[in-house]
């Protein structure tokens, strides 16, 4: 699972030190957790009787995928993971010369924590990266500011280009070219905003915080800080070539995301709509799936985000109901859980405790 683009929600601690063993996770309340889960259980019954679903069509669509199909996917979304890290090393190096491999397991144990335990927890990654490199956590967290910026525009340009010059006899072509376009638009206003905080960062900051301070001056506070973290992230990138080599990445990355799209659903070969499915379709069901993953929780997000993948095939293309879900139950397991298996041997190998990383990134 492609992971959530929006900027970290709280200003970094630049008197945190790294080297500070990670606390120890308190006991948390679990009954808002399992009140959403009762809700969903009932409104399953409730829905049981007014949507036909046949559970048995489902399991025989699980039975019959190719599992080559589902090994290169997999593949695919940890070469993804790979080039993460190598973007990262990019980012760090005017501060710090690191290795792709150095950098590697931080981003396997982050993503883990993050299917694990939720949206709530992606911050794990910036903390672990600064306690394996011995740098301030200020850093990190404004690297991770940049890396969301990066993962912004490049998925917006994959999504605008492959959308823009899609094929006539897609389904639904005019709005998706529409979108395609909106999706141009908006990633030339993310550059046009990257480069006035270039270079104009701190007066783009204060202008946002008098804008903001008459609706709520907390609002205000979060957005400036957003922006000055966003500001001296830019300011990591120090070369041209920097900046070259982490769009670069990007592009590729977002590039492979869409092939694991693509792959999970060519795995379902009796199923003409998903055998034949093209990458401009891919992109549209990998941005649905970046948007149902936006507030994902611990184990319920990943009945959501199974939910909202199948309703996207069902409605986008025709997909029937048992297969959809079929492939969001694939692409669940391609796009984010098949990272855990590496995640937790990297955490194994590194005396790392998941829940100590994933309370720590959430208090």
């Amino acid at each position: 699972m492609p992971p959530d683009l929006r900027p970290p929600d709280r200003t970094p601690d630049p008197t945190l030190d790294p080297q500070t063993p990670a606390p120890s996770a308190k006991p948390t309340r679990r009954w808002p957790v399992l009140l959403l889960v009762l809700a969903a259980v009932i409104l399953l019954f409730a829905l049981r009787s007014r949507i036909p679903f046949d559970w048995s069509t489902l399991g025989l669509q699980l039975r019959s995928i190719s599992p080559l199909q589902v090994l290169l996917a997999l593949l695919l979304t940890h070469l993804g993971l790979w080039l993460r890290a190598w973007r990262w090393a990019v980012l760090l190096s005017p501060v710090r010369k690191s290795t792709t491999t150095e950098l590697l397991p931080a981003q396997a144990i982050g993503f883990t924590v993050v299917a694990l335990f939720g949206r709530v927890a992606d911050l794990a990654r910036p903390y672990l990266i600064a306690r394996r490199t011995q740098t301030p956590v200020a850093t990190q967290l404004a690297i991770y500011s940049v890396e969301r910026a990066f993962d912004l525009g490049a998925a917006a340009i994959l999504f605008s280009t492959t959308l823009a010059f899609s094929s006539a006899n897609m389904p639904h072509h005019e709005a998706f070219t529409r979108a395609g376009e909106l999706a141009l638009a908006a990633t030339s206003l993310v550059a046009l905003l990257a480069l006035g905080l270039r270079f104009a960062g701190e007066a783009l900051a204060a202008l946002t915080a008098r804008l903001l301070h008459p609706l709520s001056p907390r609002l205000a506070e979060l957005a400036s800080a957003r922006l000055l973290d966003l500001r001296q992230g830019f300011h990591t990138v120090s070369s041209l070539g920097e900046f070259a080599a982490a769009l670069a990445l990007s592009l590729a990355m977002w590039l492979g995301y869409a092939f694991v799209y693509v792959t999970s659903a060519h795995a379902f070969t009796a199923a003409p709509q998903l055998a034949a499915l093209s990458l401009a379709s891919a992109m549209l069901l990998l941005a649905t799936g970046m948007g149902g993953s936006l507030l994902q929780l611990p184990v319920l997000g990943w009945f959501t985000q199974i939910a909202v993948l199948a309703a996207a095939l069902h409605a986008f293309f025709a997909v029937p109901l048992e297969t959809a879900t079929a492939c969001g139950v694939v692409l669940l397991v391609t796009s984010s859980l098949g990272i855990v298996p590496a995640g937790l041997l990297a955490a194994r190998v590194q005396g790392i405790g998941l829940r100590d990383a994933a309370h720590t990134a959430a208090t």
